[in-house]
């Protein structure tokens, strides 16, 4: 049996699907559906149980040392959330109650950080695990931070020789897309809306710079198609002595105007792209660049190459968005 929190999300969700696709059928979710189309996520796939969020301390309690693993994916992610006590209780405290069930039954524990833990980028985009070269970052958002405290306890404790789960391992996700993400709202990727705006004959919006030494545009980010994620929460699995924090991003950062272009090559349109001002409460947190340094999970072992960003849209646009039932 495994568990994976957020199951009906979008990253969570994929793993779902590949761990069913796998054959396992044993499979828990617990997350919350509302009253949308969350519900389709997780519809063509045979899960074992659903758990509501506010039901998960109960429902382990009475299931120790069943679960092979647990996937916490489940997390409040929006960037502009502004109540803290909100994002403590879920992001952080949920967290840590986690880690100390899986650390109480040897079960392994495998959780999402984020690429928002690094700020504005001032340190880089290494994932070094060390407790001084954490202390160094400086998070811009609420959703950040709380990411960022849940790496800095993880690592305390192991250092502490305090009780921890036989395999832990944190994943710092950079930008991902791909399918099942259609109920993230404003939180949804640029590669879903710009695919949009296309689609109803608007041109491609991007924001415009407000750096002298950066274009309109050419703003880049580490786009990671959604598969890489779930690949390597898959290798993780398949290898219980890796263990720490490690980025998942390509390794190759790329700009916005690349990502518009390669959804025009998608859809077989001709580009057309046109600037708008940013918003200003976006300029003083905005990040002009992020790319994943990926050398530690190589070191690690992942071999795998990351999918390119014109062919991870190029399976996105063509066998999701363009398709009557975009859901995997």
């Amino acid at each position: 049996m495994i568990l994976v929190t957020g199951g009906a999300g979008f990253i969570g969700s994929n793993i779902v699907a590949a761990l069913c696709a796998r054959g396992n059928d044993e499979v828990v979710v617990c997350d919350r559906l509302g009253d949308e189309n969350k519900w389709r996520n997780l519809a063509k796939h045979p899960i074992a149980d659903f758990v509501l969020p506010e039901q998960l301390d109960a429902y382990l309690t009475g299931r120790q040392r069943r679960f092979e693993a647990v996937i916490h994916m489940g997390a409040i992610s929006a960037t502009t959330e502004r109540d803290g006590d909100l994002i403590i209780r879920n992001n952080f405290q949920a967290s840590l109650r986690l880690w100390e069930w899986c650390a109480l039954t040897h079960t392994r524990f495998i959780y999402a950080s984020s690429a928002a833990t690094y700020g504005d980028g001032t340190y880089g985009f290494g994932d070094d695990p060390r407790p001084e070269m954490l202390a160094r970052l400086k998070p811009m958002n609420l959703y950040g931070w709380s990411k960022h405290l849940f790496d800095r306890r993880a690592i305390q404790l192991v250092s502490r020789d305090r009780p921890r789960p036989p395999q832990w391992a944190g994943l710092k996700f950079f930008n991902v897309y791909g399918p099942n993400e259609y109920h993230k709202g404003a939180m949804i990727s640029v590669v879903k809306r710009k695919f949009d705006e296309i689609a109803r004959g608007e041109p491609a919006r991007l924001y415009r710079s407000y750096r002298k030494d950066v274009a309109d545009g050419e703003q880049q980010r580490d786009f990671i198609w959604v598969d890489d994620c779930v690949d390597v929460v898959l290798w993780l699995l398949d290898n219980p002595k890796v263990q720490g924090i490690y980025n998942c991003g390509t390794g190759r950062a790329r700009s916005y105007v690349d990502l518009v272009r390669a959804i025009y090559a998608a859809m077989r349109r001709r580009p057309r792209i046109e600037y708008v001002a940013m918003p200003v409460e976006l300029r003083g947190q905005y990040q002009y660049f992020t790319e994943a340094r990926m050398q530690r999970l190589r070191d690690a072992g992942y071999k795998r190459n990351f999918t390119s960003l014109e062919d991870g849209i190029a399976a996105y646009v063509r066998d999701y968005l363009m398709k009557p039932d975009p859901y995997r």
